[in-house]
């Protein structure tokens, strides 16, 4: 069993608040998390898809009244959005009584969905934890362990398959289930063969620039169907927009966000990459290294934390800038290989913006100075850099 880094984080959050929602993809581990959860504290676990627990909730303030003196984990919940204002009033009768925390743990896989129906309900009586697939992190060290992570990406079904055909089988399959199940549920209908292409696209273009006019010529589809569907992929927690540092430089900035296909293993199902080997001679290997280190390092940085890539129109550019909730700016650059050689283009953004503290994560494990200011880094040791504070 892998140690997951959100069980902890939702222990803590039950401790202090009446609810908290875990929320990540669907597959990512939650529910799995919520049974560790449930057998510590002698929880009820509900899962709303399933219709005889959806029936125990006909009168849903009377029933979860009733349940006052247990954790009661509501996963799926949005089957039933309508609970959400049933648990106001339950939370507050709760408090009330003395029984103004570790009340509810609410499982959800669409984040803004999630985030709108309780946050118009549940203001000052939720806390929210992220989980993410597995990062860098949570497994094993090693250079082994860390590259199938990256080639097999972090969902645990497709990590921990017996081999890389049967882990590429999980991921196909998990591809073909969002598009045809979980698509149509939380978003506008969208033909799932042109979501299909877009979410290829997006992979082929990994860390790239977001051009929503070019994309939408090769879909034939117009530009403002491209942004909604992408805007859909994002509220799914499968893709992730990187906005640009918009510093005070006096310089030509470049403004369109860059779009990564969240997991490393799901931009290899879209391209057809199965091994290791194929991966290395493939063209997306330096963009899909870029987009799994970045979702390790993003995973363990402190709440509030803002994020951000940087570049000017003459090449200027870091791949990661990061405003940290105590005002520092930290930058990151990200490299495949083992010699964490920076280009001009680099060292033009450190002037530019002039970072607190500044580094170049490698694929190695080592730490070294490679300029005045700039460290080389392996992600292990980063990650758990940046969770400190």
């Amino acid at each position: 069993m892998i140690q997951r880094r959100a069980q902890s984080l939702v222990e803590d959050a039950l401790g202090y608040q009446a609810a908290v929602a875990l929320i990540g993809p669907r597959q990512v581990g939650k529910t799995t998390l919520a049974f560790q959860i449930a057998e510590k504290l002698d929880a009820l676990y509900l899962d709303l898809e399933d219709g005889e627990d959806r029936a125990k909730l006909a009168n849903p303030a009377l029933f979860l009244e009733s349940q006052e003196n247990r954790l009661v984990i509501l996963d799926e919940i949005h089957r039933v959005p309508e609970l959400f204002q049933t648990l106001r009033g339950v939370i507050d009768t709760g408090r009330r009584k003395g029984k103004g925390i570790g009340r509810f743990l609410i499982l959800g896989s669409a984040s803004v969905d999630l985030l709108r129906q309780s946050g118009e309900s549940l203001a000052g009586r939720i806390a929210y934890v992220d989980m993410t697939p597995l990062t860098a992190q949570e497994i094993d060290p090693g250079h082994e362990a860390s590259d199938r992570l990256w080639l097999r990406g972090g969902f645990p079904s497709s990590y921990l398959a017996r081999s890389d055909a049967e882990s590429f089988a999980v991921r196909k399959n998990f591809i073909r289930t969002y598009l045809e199940r979980d698509v149509p549920m939380f978003g506008p209908r969208v033909p799932s063969e042109t979501l299909e292409r877009l979410w290829t696209m997006l992979a082929h273009h990994q860390g790239g620039l977001l051009n929503a006019s070019e994309l939408g010529r090769a879909l034939s589809i117009g530009t403002q169907s491209v942004t909604r569907y992408i805007d859909l992929l994002v509220d799914l927690l499968l893709v992730r927009r990187l906005r640009p540092y918009h510093a005070n430089v006096g310089k030509r900035l470049v403004k369109s966000p860059k779009v990564y296909v969240r997991d490393s293993g799901l931009v290899h199902a879209l391209l057809g990459i199965q091994t290791l080997d194929r991966l290395a001679g493939h063209p997306v290997v330096g963009r899909s290294w870029e987009g799994f280190v970045l979702e390790t390092l993003l995973a363990a940085l402190p709440w509030r934390s803002q994020t951000f890539y940087y570049r000017t129109a003459v090449g200027a550019e870091i791949d990661l800038v990061i405003e940290r909730p105590d005002a520092t700016l930290w930058v990151v650059e990200i490299k495949r290989g083992l010699a964490a050689k920076l280009g001009r283009g680099f060292y033009q953004a450190y002037e530019d913006i002039k970072p607190e503290r500044a580094f170049v994560v490698h694929a190695g494990s080592d730490r070294f100075p490679v300029a005045e200011g700039v460290e080389a880094i392996g992600l292990r040791e980063l990650a758990a850099l940046f969770g400190e504070g």
